[in-house]
């Protein structure tokens, strides 16, 4: 007999644990945005995040990930990781920890001015974000 388990956690890198809660149902691609559609769906449900480093549950159906590497420019793949850091760093999360989402979203009004300033001007999904985040 099979037993049934808890889920397994949904994993998020740093940026995505706040840019996700800008998510409009826009994406690279269909199948891209049915991931963050399935993805959003869980965690507004509870299951618990998993704070990952690297390509993460949002990154698997990115047609710029080549391996563990985003290609979506040529220097794509090291500014992630250090938004990844700097999100981690001002949500006050360690990585590999499992946190609930609602506790992640209380944290996003407090550091989404800096994050604003740092990230979102250079931003090529800028415009899917912009209304949505006069609402915090």
């Amino acid at each position: 007999m099979k037993s049934i388990g808890k889920p397994a956690e949904i994993k998020l890198r740093g940026h995505h644990l706040i840019c996700l809660h800008f998510f409009k149902g826009e994406g690279y691609n269909p199948e891209f945005v049915a991931n963050l559609r399935e993805i959003f769906k869980r965690v507004e449900a509870g299951e618990e995040v998993k704070v990952s480093t690297g390509p993460d549950d949002v990154c698997k159906m990115c047609p710029y990930l080549k391996g563990k590497i985003c290609f979506y420019d040529e220097d794509a793949e090291a500014g992630i990781r250090e938004m990844d850091r700097k999100a981690i760093r001002l949500l006050g999360l360690k990585t590999k920890e499992s946190v609930k989402w609602m506790d992640i979203r209380e944290k996003v009004p407090d550091i989404l001015h800096i994050w604003a300033r740092e990230h979102c001007g250079e931003c090529d999904w800028r415009r899917v974000c912009e209304k949505k985040i006069g609402s915090y």
